[in-house]
Order: structure tokens, then sequence, then C-alpha cells
């Protein structure tokens, strides 16, 4: 048996010796990787101006030196940018900003930041190589607010640090969803003086108007969602009695929340039924469960008499109720579905089951802008106010100039959703205010002036944008703008249909939005 007591003495002594050393050596190490550390921390950066943020993997920040955020579809188009930048000289140009989440994984929302960037880049292009040589020359860079724009606070603050020299950030485009995040994003740009043009933001709520003015220096190029509600119902001319509104319940998304206010506002005191109801997920571009609840809401329907269904929600549960409706068990009764512009995003999605609208289910959805609108066919001419083929034949000719050698490639072109377009468009809008604010004999213009232009884009002064004029009333928001009614076909591709307009007839020549009073 062990002798204790010289266990006790010897080997405790013997390791406490032991016992010191190790924790000596583990401490002078641990302390050397702190200080190790401190003076050489973790290379987060990406490239210039781009970081991971700490906790996350996506690449944010701003960028023109052709960074794609580690999104391949994208590396043309930037480098093509990068390219146009390149050829600017020092002093005699300013900075516009595409802010998109430019990392989302959302399929949907992938191919319109890349639809984007192509539009403004072309109108970059024009800008720089196509104006009769006007200053200030135009930067183009992209700004990522990273997946669900989770990251918006980082990008912005890094943006309103670049209005001085050497950047002189005039102008920030693109802001392109109405979420709460973009929201806050666009409060913060124009509160420090940020000029913003939206691309299709389209919530009534991220908007200036009588009495209030939350987004100073904001313009937008898309019609609101009202707009797009009362342009549907004067193309449509939907009996009230045979509809039915089916709408999402999670508030705080501006894109659904006015939409299902428009639709109902058409509905008031006409339609027999009370809404049907879902509830999306906290993503909305996350499957969820949805498709079990539009599975019974079709069953529901078939028990009512409607034959139009408004829908309010956003394009991936606007993919699943078409696709349960096609699947209902009154398929001897045809519905006619109509919807906001997220039904853009219907003619890519591979999700979608086409064999749905062989099933006497005919979808159509207000689009921002369509390839055809402005392209006269037999029986359908093109209005001779509110828009011109010209104007559209502009856009095409640019965007193909673009994106040949040496300019391009800028990777491949679709023009059915209408994101490159609007984007283009928006661009237009931003030079035009960018040119018009800068004093003769002057390089460029004071930050705020830039914004100031908004209440004098109208008349003869309007932006001749491809998707139709864009005439802005004194809060910048456009009047009676063209909206292409477009119709889901057979073959899942997007067919434009006819042109609707918010007042229920194109503008006049003039262009000149009436008063309030």
């Amino acid at each position: 048996m062990p002798n204790r007591l010289r266990y006790r003495v010897f080997y405790t002594a013997r390791q406490k010796v032991v016992t010191s050393v190790i924790t000596l050596a583990v401490t002078v190490g641990a302390t050397l990787y702190v200080v190790d550390t401190v003076n050489d921390p973790e290379d987060r950066s990406c490239a210039p101006g781009v970081a991971r943020p700490q906790g996350s993997t996506e690449c944010v920040g701003v960028n023109g030196t052709g960074h794609d955020f580690g999104v391949p579809a994208l590396r043309e188009v930037a480098t093509a940018i990068a390219r146009e930048n390149a050829t600017l000289g020092s002093g005699d140009h300013v900075t516009v900003a595409i802010l998109l989440p430019i990392t989302s994984t959302d399929t949907g929302m992938s191919g319109k930041v890349l639809h984007e960037l192509q539009g403004a880049y072309a109108q970059q292009y024009r800008a720089n190589h196509e104006s009769n040589d006007q200053k200030p020359r135009i930067r183009l860079v992209l700004a990522n607010t990273g997946k669900g724009n989770a990251h918006w606070r980082t990008t912005v603050d890094q943006l309103k640090t670049m209005t001085g020299a050497p950047d002189q950030l005039r102008a920030v485009s693109g802001v392109a969803t109405s979420s709460t995040e973009i929201r806050d994003a666009v409060t913060e740009l124009t509160k420090s003086g940020v000029a913003v043009v939206g691309t299709t933001i389209t919530a009534d709520d991220i908007a200036n108007g009588p009495g209030r003015n939350r987004y100073p220096g904001l313009a937008r190029v898309s019609p609101t969602n009202g707009d797009e509600a009362r342009a549907l119902a004067a193309f449509g001319k939907v009996d009230a009695a045979k509809a039915i509104l089916v709408q999402d319940t999670r508030t705080g998304d501006h894109y659904t929340d006015t939409l299902k206010s428009a639709f109902a506002a058409s509905l008031k005191g006409k339609a027999p039924y009370e809404p049907q109801l879902f509830t999306s997920p906290a993503d909305m571009t996350e499957e969820g469960t949805t498709a079990n609840t539009f599975r019974q809401i079709t069953h529901l329907i078939c028990d009512t008499t409607a034959e139009t269904v408004f829908f309010a929600g956003r394009h991936t549960q606007l993919r699943q109720f078409i696709n349960a409706l096609g699947a209902r068990g009154c398929k001897s009764r045809a519905f006619t579905v109509l919807t906001g512009d997220e039904g853009s995003y219907l003619g890519g999605d591979k999700k979608l089951d086409r064999a749905a609208l062989r099933a006497k289910v005919t979808v159509r959805y207000a689009s921002l802008a369509h390839p055809d609108a402005w392209k006269p066919v037999p029986g359908r001419p093109v209005p001779t106010t509110g828009g011109s083929t010209a104007a559209y034949d502009t856009f095409v000719t640019t965007l193909a100039r673009a994106a040949r050698a040496p300019s391009g490639p800028i990777g491949p072109i679709a023009l059915a959703d209408g994101q490159s377009i609007v984007a283009y468009d928006a661009m237009a809008t931003a030079v035009h205010a960018i040119r018009q604010a800068t004093p003769t004999g002057s390089t460029l213009p004071e930050l705020r002036d830039v914004g100031a232009q908004w209440p004098q884009v109208k008349g003869s002064l309007r932006v001749e944008g491809a998707s139709g004029w864009i005439c802005l009333d004194n809060y910048g928001n456009p009047y009676n703008k063209a909206v292409p009614i477009v119709e889901l076909a057979l073959d899942g591709s997007q067919r434009f249909v006819q042109m609707a307009w918010p007042e229920g007839h194109p503008p006049k020549d003039n262009c000149l939005p009436p008063g309030k009073g």
C-alpha cells in the first residue's frame, strides 16, 4: 500500500512545480497570442471599400473598381463599370452609388440585381459618351447592403463619408425594395443631404407628400402601389361583386401593407366576401408553410362566386398561390389573378407550375416597365403622350453599345422583367438632377442642390424615360406614370397586354401635375 504521507509531501510538491510551469507556459502563450491579434487583427477585407462584418461571411460596402462581391454573375458588369470609371479624369466627375442587396441568395432578387446594374451602367455610358460632353461626368459604384438588406447601416454610414473629395457622392439610386431596412436607409441618406432616386420602391409610405417631408431629396421613377392598383382597376374594369382579396397578414413590409390597402380601398363596400388571409415567413423569400394555407384558401375560393382575385403579397407566396389555384377542385371555372409589380419575378421562377396557367388561371400584374410597351403593333397603337418609341429605342441602342467590347461585356441581358429599363431611367433622373444643379462655370453641384431639383422635373424639363415620361410632382413622386399590364403566357413568358394609367388616361402633352386644391 502506498505511503500516503510520502505521496502528500513528495508527489504533491513535484506536481505543484510541474503545474506551475505548465500554467506559466500557457499564460505566456495566450498573452503572446492576444498581443499578436491586437497588433495584427484578422484581415476581413474583400476589396477596396468592402469588408466582411463581424459574424458575417458577406462582403459588404462600396466599390467601383470591379469587385463582384463574390457573385460570379456580376463579374462582367462590375468589370465594365470599373473600366468606365478608370477613364474619368480627376475633378470633373461626381459619384452615383447603386444601393442593392447584391449578395442576396434569392433567385428573383439575384436576377433583379444583375439587370439593375446593367441598366445603370448603360445610363452611365450614355451620360459620359453620348450627351454632348456635358459635365460633370459620372462615376458609378456598387453599394451592397447584404442579404435582406441586413447590413444597410454599415454601407449607408460609408456612403455618408463619401460626399467630399475624392468621391464627391451626389446621388444614390437602386434602393429597390419597399422594406423597413430600405426605409431606414433612405431616411439616413436624405437626412444627410444625399439625393436618392428609387428604382422599384413602390410603397406609398416611402414617399413624401403634402404635410410630410420625411425624406427630403427622395425621388422615385416607379408608380406607387396605390397608383398601380388604380391602373389595374381602370384596365380590368373589375366587377367588385365578383372579386375577392387574398392578403398577407404580416405587417412591416411596406410593399404588401400598402398594396393590400390599395386593393381593399378599390373593393370597399362592394366586395361580398371578407379577405382570405395568410401569414408569410419572417423572410418572405423562404417557402415556409404557406403552400398548405393556399391549398385551403383555393378550396374556399371555389365556394364563392368570385372571378377575380386581388393578391397582396410577395412573389414567393404569389407563386405558391398560383400553383395551388392551378390544382383547385373547381377547374371548370376561370379565375384572373391581379397583383402588383412583384409579379415580374414569376417569369424566371423555376418553381412556378406552368400547368396552372393552362387550367383557366390568368395572371396579370402591374409592371414597372416592359420591352414591348412602346412598340407599335397592328391594333395596338402607342399612346401619343406619356412616353415614346424613340426614348425606348435610345435605351436599347445605348445598352447594346455599352455591352459591346471595349465597353462590355456586361453579362446576359434580359429585359422582360423591366428591371434594366427602370434602373436606366432612375440613373437618367439622377444625372439630369446633377447636371441641372451644377452652376455655370462650376464642375460639380452642391450636395443638397441635387435633391432640390425634383419639383422642376416636369413639363419640358421632364425625363424622357425608356419606361415612360418621368414627370415628378412637388414631392418627388411620378405623376400619372405609364403602367404596363403584363400577363404570364402559357409558357411562363411575360406578355405585354396593354398600357394603363393611374388617372385612367395618358397625361396631357405638357405633363404638368394638376393642383391638389
